[in-house]
């Protein structure tokens, strides 16, 4: 349901607008290096644990990321992002874990999940513009898919949180001798939680219009309330294709 509201979206915009545009198309993979990942659930009875420092990450973790992007009136973008993402852990329990409403004793074998899939809305404006440089600004309409589970043996418990997440948009780009350098980025902090999604890399030409990309991204947040604490961190060396549609 959350997609056909987030496509449906997209396509009223499109057909409001009625002025000469521009398609692009974004696709990303690479690798994925988790940092923290602290979880209590629920927060005030629940045990505290990190999944990257007390169970193994099972690997290689590879992400991709789908963005569609519409530019009209020269300035004024607009961008869909579908962005999954799972981690698997494994591994003997530290100590005895209290998760949700099930108690895992301490040497009994965990297979755990984290899932953080987000599907985002964008809106941003060239604020400013030169031959070199364009800066930008914006807002993005974020839907949150996340999960955390635990599993042993015939014992398994889980928590999901669906939600809409407000955040701000930034975005700089620097373009000389047929390469782009750029840094994008979506985040806000506020309250009981925060939430960071930032890439720094660049661009080469490889065809006409077609776009060869690699950089490094940043995801960091999460929250402390009531039902559930989680913050998490996760690295990204990044590769993918840029296409520009005309």
């Amino acid at each position: 349901m959350k997609k056909a509201v987030f496509l449906f979206s997209l396509l009223i915009f499109l057909y409001m607008t009625h002025v000469s545009a521009q398609w692009s198309l974004d696709v990303e993979t690479g690798l994925a290096f988790q940092g923290y990942n602290d979880v209590r659930i629920p927060n005030v009875t629940g045990t505290e644990f990190n999944f990257n420092g007390d169970f193994e990450l099972q690997g290689p973790v590879i992400p991709l990321r789908i963005r569609l992007g519409y530019t009209f009136n020269e300035r004024n973008h607009l961008f869909a992002l579908f962005a999954p993402l799972g981690l698997n852990y494994d591994g003997p329990a530290p100590f005895d874990i209290r998760f949700q409403n099930t108690n895992f004793n301490e040497g009994e074998l965990i297979d755990g999940f984290y899932k953080f899939n987000s599907y985002r809305l964008t809106y941003q404006r060239d604020l400013y513009l030169t031959d070199r440089w364009t800066l930008g600004a914006g807002f993005t309409a974020k839907i949150r898919d996340a999960r955390v589970q635990l599993t042993a043996g015939d014992k398994s418990d889980k928590k999901d949180d669906l939600g809409f997440v407000p955040l701000l948009n930034l975005f700089a780009k620097y373009q000389f001798n047929g390469f782009t350098l750029w840094f994008q980025g979506d985040g806000l902090a506020g309250g009981p939680g925060r939430a960071f999604d930032f890439f720094l890399g660049g661009k080469i030409p490889v065809l006409e219009n077609l776009y060869l990309k690699g950089g490094y991204r940043f995801l960091e947040g999460g929250a402390d309330v009531s039902d559930v604490y989680n913050f998490t961190v996760v690295n990204f060396a990044i590769v993918g294709i840029y296409w520009q549609i005309n």
